[in-house]
């Protein structure tokens, strides 16, 4: 087969999507910055497994990962406490992060990916209204189609002519930054909540997590706000009375990273492009992951290339491969969204409040650990139930004002997303992602 295909970048979904392609015979190279053997952050990640066997992945082997440890999330109060208790079918497991990347990989290099590394990509190529190829750090190169998995800050989206309506740009409110280091164990102290999950500390707009492992204490901080390593040692040091196995020496990690946690593109195609990922922010919003969905996302990417009978790899050809991602993972991502910015709107208090009056309580919080979309929360609620939590709520009007306009503005959003027309008409595509994006 001759046709060429350019995955920019080593994203998840990216690597996924090229060695797809590759197996059905496409020509596949992907451009990466970073130099062979080091990518990936150094600490590991979560991610559900059966998303690998959909990207048609193999298993890792049983040495190179552990199941995740369920979760403690503690109120703004400090005491207020819901606990997981998730099936062990249900488990996601847990990777080094590099162990990732190298099971991607190998598995791309197999099907016959090349990868150029030490090659940074600065900018689409355009011919008129498509994009023709990349300009890098070692020149120019061109294909049939760009597969866009350079990450959140994509050179190739931001610097996307407008006419073809992909977003380039987002707000401070759609990133968080994120810490994350592995600290010395500084006692030997059993500890009861091994994994804790620290929801608005201090009252802050944050979240945090402090989880107690054999060797070491895991503390990630997360801010949608910048914050630096004076800032990290304060918080860090506010910790240590109520966690005495966090100790004070870094032994891993320590690295800030920016995770979008917003909607997924309006528009993600264009005439010879596709985007994929953090390109596409493909991420779930209440939590920043998103391995798990790039990973689903590549499949359908893929059979969407394969099946364009033309070969041409035009918008109207690619836009099938965004109706079906809003189809299996869109609908259920956005909504989400509204459901992050709830927690914005509340107060500490708030929060507190919904530990406290029984609105969540550890079976809610035990559907939380392997949810990808808003309809897996609303999959676990009974109508009694739902109606019990409404009775509480209206104890609390202010409260109960901020649920009904997160559930209106909910409505909204997935009737929008069901409302994505099913075939490219560029005048219905731009009326369509004005008032999609309007929500947001």
């Amino acid at each position: 087969m001759s046709k060429k295909i350019i995955v920019a970048g080593l994203g998840h979904g990216g690597i996924a999507a090229a060695a797809l392609l590759a197996d059905a015979g496409y020509d596949v190279t992907v451009y990466e910055k970073a130099e062979k053997g080091t990518l990936g952050y150094d600490w590991t990640d979560i991610f559900a497994p059966g998303a690998l066997k959909i990207a048609k992945i193999p298993m890792p082997d049983e040495d190179k990962y552990e199941y995740k440890e369920d979760m403690t999330f503690v109120a703004p109060n400090g005491t207020s406490k819901l606990r997981q208790h998730v099936p062990e079918a249900e488990l996601e497991i847990k990777m080094e992060r590099k162990d990732i990347y190298d099971l991607l990989i190998t598995n791309a290099v197999d099907k016959g990916v090349k990868i150029i590394y030490e090659c940074e990509v600065l900018k689409p190529i355009m011919l008129g209204n498509r994009v023709a190829g990349i300009r890098t750090s070692k020149g120019d190169f061109f294909a049939d189609l760009i597969i866009d998995a350079c990450g959140m800050n994509s050179p190739i989206r931001r610097n996307l002519p407008s006419s073809l309506m992909i977003q380039k740009e987002i707000t401070r409110r759609q990133k968080v930054t994120i810490y994350r280091a592995f600290y010395n164990k500084a006692s030997d102290v059993e500890v009861e909540d091994k994994f804790k999950v620290l929801l608005r500390p201090e009252g802050a707009e944050s979240v945090a997590w402090v989880a107690s492992e054999e060797e070491h204490t895991d503390l990630l901080i997360g801010r949608f706000e910048d914050f630096d390593m004076a800032e990290v040692e304060r918080f860090a040091e506010w910790l240590r009375p109520d966690n005495p196995r966090l100790g004070t020496e870094i032994v891993r990690g320590g690295q800030f990273v920016e995770i979008p946690v917003r909607h997924p593109l309006s528009v993600m195609v264009a005439d010879g492009y596709a985007a994929i990922g953090d390109s596409a922010f493909m991420t779930v919003p209440l939590i920043g992951s998103g391995i798990a969905n790039s990973l689903k996302a590549a499949r359908i990417l893929a059979e969407t290339v394969i099946n364009d009978k033309t070969q041409g790899f035009g918008v109207e050809a690619l836009w099938k491969y965004q109706v079906l991602f809003y189809k299996h993972l869109g609908t259920g991502l956005a909504p989400l969204e509204c459901v992050k910015n709830l927690m914005f709107r509340f107060t500490p208090e708030d929060v507190n409040y919904c530990f406290d009056s029984g609105l969540l309580n550890d079976y809610n919080i035990t559907m939380t650990a392997n949810f990808g979309s808003f309809y897996d929360l609303i999959d676990f609620f009974d109508v009694n139930d739902l109606l019990n939590k409404a009775k509480q709520a209206c104890s609390d009007i202010e409260f109960f004002k901020k649920m009904i306009g997160a559930g209106n503005k909910i409505s909204l959003v997935s009737a929008a997303c069901l409302a994505i027309p099913r075939r490219w008409d560029r005048k219905l595509v731009e009326v369509w992602a004005k008032g999609y994006d309007k929500f947001f």
